[in-house]
């Protein structure tokens, strides 16, 4: 499998309008979810479900009333790639399914 390739700064404002929600903080993009905690986890089994089909995964924070997604590529030295923006819109299509309330800022 090739290194995966680090998007451009204008690759990423790109990427990030079409995931309407996610937040980038430095080399990660974030969202948080409202759901009831054995909501949270059902959604999270659901998610890393996918995570291990598509071989990329994001750091969870499971807390009472909400889960929070982080997503960068570790393998392309923390920096995003096209593959941390597919997995946001899975997550996204995930949550919707387990009806999470999306806490945008």
């Amino acid at each position: 499998m090739a290194d995966p390739v680090p998007l451009t700064e204008a690759e990423i404002e790109t990427a990030l309008a079409e995931v309407p929600g996610w937040l980038r903080a430095d080399n990660e993009i974030t969202r948080t979810f409202a759901i009831r905690y054995h909501g949270g986890v059902a959604m999270i089994v659901h998610v890393a479900d996918v995570e291990r089909l598509i071989g990329h995964h994001a750091d969870i924070d499971l807390r009472w009333g909400t889960v929070r997604f982080g997503i960068t590529t570790h393998d392309a030295g923390h920096r995003l790639t096209s593959a941390d923006f597919d997995l946001a819109r899975r997550i996204d299509a995930i949550a919707a399914a387990h009806e999470a309330k999306p806490l945008d800022a």
